[in-house]
């Protein structure tokens, strides 16, 4: 399994997904690693993208099929350095492959996911010829995958915190010196009456230090909770902004489906945004 290449990457990631966060704390064969989730996500989305645009004709299918996974790695590409400088200036010791690495993992997860669903878009497209419930039940589809995609990022995020890596370096502190241990004294021996005349004297008894007796238990101070470093909360802050150029790309690309009462065509003019036209599509369906 660890040496699974391609689509089979992803039951890795399901089944062993400590293992890759592991491999990336080491920072073991991540190169490897990231072309098999780019393979993987490249295809599956690929194939996602066909589904959509089959709603219009072959030739818009095709199209999509190349315009989907691009519409991701562009937005990976344009958002990855702000991750990963952001991480550089709170202290956090990320490598750019650590970055692209976790990152990837969500993608290919997201990706994955949607290869899932492809199927029940199918069924709709054919039970369901309408453009509206298509259009925006796709939506929905890549939305719900993008939100388990980033659920994986936040618990990658959270490992590489437990292991220190989010937080600066930070010099081990020096013991101090164990206090002195109090000198115990000589027991004293009893000397009886009977000693004078020969006999044996009863045994002395130990004397036990003050220190070394039982003593009361007192409670122990719970440990400082430890803050959560800036990394991680910036992480929260970098998803929005991911999400944002992602969709405003994804309306730059546009049309991934296609509307039925237009020909086709590559790309559209940049008028409007996406929220308006969900909002605009939601109307129309009810």
């Amino acid at each position: 399994m660890a040496n699974a290449s391609g689509l089979l990457v992803i039951e890795r990631i399901l089944r062993d997904r400590q293992g890759i966060w592991q491999q990336i704390v080491e920072d073991r064969e991540l190169p490897k690693l990231t072309g098999q989730m780019l393979v993987s996500s490249v295809v599956a989305l690929a194939v996602y993208g066909a589904v959509l645009g089959s709603f219009h004709s072959v030739l818009m299918a095709l199209t999509s099929a190349g315009k989907l996974p691009l519409l991701f790695l562009a937005t990976l590409t344009i958002c990855l350095p702000t991750l990963y400088l952001f991480n550089l200036v709170f202290g956090a010791r990320l490598s750019i492959r650590q970055s692209l690495s976790l990152v990837m993992v969500a993608l290919t997860v997201t990706a994955m996911l949607a290869l899932a669903f492809a199927p029940i878009s199918l069924f709709f497209l054919i039970t369901a010829n309408d453009y509206s419930f298509f259009k925006l039940l796709n939506v929905v589809i890549l939305a719900l995958s993008a939100l388990v995609g980033l659920r994986f990022l936040t618990g990658g995020m959270r490992v590489l915190n437990e292991h220190g890596l989010l937080a600066p370096k930070v010099a081990p502190a020096v013991p101090a010196a164990d206090p002195a241990v109090p000198a115990v004294e000589p027991a004293k021996e009893l000397v009886t009456a009977g000693a004078a005349n020969g006999a044996t004297p009863a045994p002395a008894p130990v004397q036990i230090p003050p220190a070394y007796g039982p003593q009361p238990l007192r409670p122990q101070p719970r440990p400082p909770a430890q803050p959560t470093p800036p990394s991680m909360t910036l992480l929260y802050i970098w998803i929005l902004l991911f999400g944002f150029v992602g969709t405003q790309l994804a309306w730059t690309l546009r049309p991934f489906f296609g509307s039925p009462e237009m020909k086709f065509s590559l790309y559209r003019d940049i008028d409007g945004n996406f929220y308006a036209e969900i909002f605009r599509t939601i109307a129309d369906l009810f």
